[in-house]
């Protein structure tokens, strides 16, 4: 009897508690349309629920109190309701989800070495996507990153195509390009190693303008490109992307992932062929070089106790490019009759990171990569290795919720050796080659910390140690106002450094048949930054707007300046006796309306100069930046119909005149002209993740005109013969791909589905 009445009374007790609960229904919707699969939750409980495709969802047997609602959902700002549940009662909640542009809310770890969203960092980054690049298909990062305002890929010689990166008007020897996070790409391998950089291994590519040297050390004093690779954990478990042009150019990316426990992989692949020697200009020379090249990347997830990290990454890089008169086979490689460039490039590398098994968050990064170029530029040979390892100890600690503490040390350990002055020594009378190798250690802390829910500090400041320049202070400070989400202000001010290997770096100096002058001894590059960065955001009836504006002053002391002008048959390096500039103001905007049309512009207007004192004259002189547009602008236009299962794409760019390396009494203009390069693309989708998609490339067909001085005589034989202007030959007037207009043709894969990739 006992123990019938204690089981009634549990039967009693239970009942209460079920009659104790209540239930939540409601319905999202956002820019007057229902929102769909949004993540509805309980704060500080297991309760929670996914939308419907009408945006209704539901919360049964929710015990009686009051709670925090919060609703998540892709392209929206997060919303938050306060909920009373009582017994037997139903609760509505209508939730009204205001849109936002998805980067606001993206993580990133480049301008501050942790992870952290765009909204909340105190350093402005630009973030963007695969799908972003997508919309104009390339064959590598570098033609890809034409699309980012302020950023320009320049190509710096019309016979083999090689090119750099320009951040607001500075050469590319100022950018510094990471693969997760890891300087890979610098000095040897900046003039080739960014096309070896293939579109199918990029998860997102996060872009910082202005020195970041006190984070990252030497090359980053116009700014870091950080490319971030696909995670194998992530990664589809099957993927590929290969088009085809009217230019006969095929470009492939194949990836495959594979999950085995704890253990995953990536496999990125991709290939390369371009063989039509193209010569619409008849100047008897390859308007576009031929190239041949393979990339194969390699990515190793290990999951660890308490999600401590670890990654293992390899890459192998080959290519085979030549420009050059249409008559040259190899025959002719590295002799003065016919003439041709002729470049084999092989490149390993090897990126890894694993956070320590101890309490603090400490994390350790390594990378290593090896270089081996060799090249024929006409009759003059380049054969050059370099090889470098980086490795870094980075200590991340939270002080509380206000403060975070940034520390590391790093190392750099550089091998270079080529078959130029560069490594020739004077022993005992005799010219020897001698191998150059170059230690670099720093350490560096950082800072950051919230007075206030709006401002927010960050103070850094890096020590490092140069074997043959000694010490480099390098500090920063980032402050960041925010009244709301929808308003942001920020403020950096940075110094900024660059260590130089000239003939590692400035392909110039090797091809076009000048003689290279080093008129003193060369001493480092040191610059000075302000930006203000100003970010607004504005919620329409049918969408969004969010505004972006920056203006920039950087002062370079010691800036390395090449003199094209003063000599046709000379380029004169030389430490600038008095400064340089670059201003400006950068404005970027993305816009939503309804579902269907998204729009994403950006224009940059800005002045490069050097104020230098010539010899023998009283007064300074202002000399323009060549390659540096005044103007420039780039846009992306997007229509999804998505009932067709369509998306039309329409991308551009534009670029005001800009100064160019002409010779003295040159016929050719002395800046170019008004030109923009625009492209339209349309995607069909299928089901099972199957994407069609075509276009064209250059719609206006434009390239530039006389980009060769006397092809008809490269290697100045007769320069002496009926040349009374005294012109030699050149490669470098250039301002724009010598490629026009073409139609393209692509194929996309993706096989989604991880259930059948356990590997159990």
């Amino acid at each position: 009897m006992k123990n019938t009445y204690i089981l009634l009374l549990f039967l009693f007790l239970a009942v209460s508690a079920m009659a104790q609960t209540g239930t939540i229904q409601g319905k999202i919707t956002g820019a007057n349309a229902p929102v769909a699969f949004a993540s509805i939750g309980l704060a500080g409980t297991g309760k929670g629920a996914t939308s419907e495709t009408d945006g209704s969802f539901l919360l049964e047997q929710v015990p009686a109190g009051t709670y925090n609602l919060q609703v998540r959902a892709v392209g929206f700002a997060p919303y938050e309701t306060s909920v009373t549940v009582t017994a037997d009662q139903t609760v509505w909640v209508a939730a009204v989800l205001r849109q936002q542009a998805s980067r606001l809310r993206e993580v990133v770890v480049t301008g501050t070495m942790r992870e952290t969203f765009t909204l909340e960092s105190p350093v402005p980054v630009e973030v963007f996507t695969s799908q972003y690049f997508q919309k104009n298909p390339t064959p590598a990062l570098f033609e890809a990153l034409a699309q980012v305002n302020g950023v320009q890929p320049q190509i710096n010689c019309n016979v083999c195509g090689t090119g750099d990166i320009h951040i607001n008007g500075m050469e590319g020897a100022y950018t510094m390009v990471l693969i997760d996070g890891m300087p890979l790409v610098s000095a040897l391998s900046t003039v080739y190693g960014l096309s070896g950089i293939p579109n199918s291994m990029i998860e997102r590519v996060e872009v910082v303008k202005g020195p970041a040297s006190t984070l990252y050390g030497s090359e980053a004093m116009a700014g870091l490109i950080n490319v971030i690779t696909k995670s194998p954990v992530k990664a589809p478990l099957a993927s590929a992307d290969v088009f085809y042009t009217s230019h006969r150019e095929l470009n492939a990316d194949v990836g495959l992932s594979r999950r085995w426990g704890k253990t995953s992989t990536l496999l990125s692949t991709n290939y390369y062929r371009f063989q039509d020697q193209r010569d619409v200009n008849h100047d008897n020379f390859t308007d576009m070089p031929l190239q041949h090249r393979i990339s194969v990347f390699n990515k190793w997830g290990f999951q660890r106790k308490e999600n401590r990290l670890a990654s293992l990454a390899a890459r192998y890089y080959y290519e085979d490019r030549f420009g050059g008169e249409l008559q040259w086979t190899p025959a002719y490689r590295g002799g003065d009759s016919i003439y041709g460039e002729s470049v084999y490039t092989r490149r390993y590398e090897l990126i890894g990171t694993y956070q320590l098994p101890v309490q603090e968050h400490l994390v350790l990064s390594y990378s290593y990569n090896d270089h081996h170029q060799n090249s024929a530029y006409g009759n003059t040979s380049y054969i050059g290795t370099q090889r470098v390892f980086f490795g870094q100890l980075i200590w991340n600690k939270e002080l509380n919720q206000r403060h975070q503490l940034v520390a590391g040390a790093t190392y750099r350990h550089t091998y270079y050796d080529d078959n130029t002055p560069a490594t020739e020594w004077q022993k005992q009378g005799k010219v020897e080659n001698e191998p150059v190798t170059t230690r670099l250690p720093g350490i560096f802390v950082q800072d950051e910390l919230k007075l206030s829910t709006a401002t927010t500090l960050l103070a850094g400041l890096r020590y490092d140690y140069n074997t043959e320049h000694g010490s480099i202070l390098t500090p920063r400070l980032n402050l960041k106002w925010a009244a709301n989400e929808d308003q942001i202000l920020r403020m950096s001010l940075g110094k900024g450094y660059r260590i130089v290997n000239l003939f590692t770096e400035d392909h110039a100096a090797l091809t076009g048949a000048r003689d290279v002058i080093i008129r003193n001894e060369l001493k480092p590059e040191e610059s000075y930054n302000a930006t203000l960065n100003y970010q607004h955001y504005l919620n329409l009836p049918q969408g969004y707007l969010n505004l972006e504006g920056s203006a920039f002053y950087t002062y370079f002391t010691n800036k390395i300046v090449a003199d094209f002008l003063s000599n046709n048959y000379q380029i004169i390096y030389d430490n600038l006796s008095g400064h340089a500039v670059s201003r400006g103001v950068a404005l970027n905007a993305e816009m939503a309306i309804a579902a269907p049309f998204r729009v994403h512009a950006g224009l940059t207007l800005m002045e490069v100069y050097q104020v230098q004192q010539p010899e023998g004259k009283q007064l300074q002189e202002r000399v323009p930046q060549l390659h540096a547009p005044a103007l420039s602008g780039t846009f992306t236009a997007s229509y999804n119909l998505q009932a067709a299962g369509l998306m039309l794409d329409y991308t551009g760019t534009f670029s005001s005149p800009m100064y160019l390396p002409v010779q003295e009494k040159d016929f050719r203009p002395a800046k170019s002209p008004w030109f923009t390069l625009q492209h339209l693309q349309l995607t069909k989708t299928f089901g099972n993740g199957m994407e069609l998609y075509g276009g064209v490339k250059n719609i206006f067909n434009f390239m530039p005109r006389h980009p060769l001085m006397r092809p008809f005589d490269p290697f100045d034989k007769q320069v002496e013969v009926n040349n009374p202007n005294n012109y030699s030959f050149d490669t470098e007037y250039n301002y724009a791909p010598l490629q026009g207009r073409r139609t393209f043709m692509g194929l996309r894969f993706t096989l989604a589905d991880r259930k059948k990739n356990s590997g159990n």
